[in-house]
């Protein structure tokens, strides 16, 4: 909610709606993918580790699960989104499992 603060959406896009977003998409800039991978990565990243701390066994396992989960959601906004295609290879890539994988690897070392 606070990514427009941050980085302005561009100017007569309404980023309120599902259909106002789809419409303003070709409006876009890159810096404007900025807060919605650092959401997805670092939703995946939190959820992943906090999987560990409440798991009683298979801790990394369960860190998966949420990273897949989330890969899960990040399909269907891509499905849902024209964003364009690197966006979604990079976020695709980059947010999800990996970022599970960090979150687990950081929660069970501690």
């Amino acid at each position: 909610m606070i990514s427009g603060s941050i980085i302005p959406p561009p100017a007569g896009a309404d980023v309120t709606t599902e259909e106002g977003l789809k419409a303003a998409m070709h409006l876009f800039e890159p810096k404007h993918f900025i807060m919605p991978f650092l959401a997805h990565a670092m939703g995946t990243l939190t959820g992943a580790m906090i999987a560990v701390v409440i798991a009683a066994n298979n801790k990394m396992k369960m860190a998966m699960v949420v990273g897949v989960l989330f890969l899960m959601a990040g399909i269907a906004n891509v499905l849902i989104l024209s964003a364009p295609v690197w966006f979604n290879i990079l976020d695709l890539v980059a947010a999800y499992l990996p970022m599970a994988y960090l979150g687990g690897r950081w929660m069970i070392k501690k």
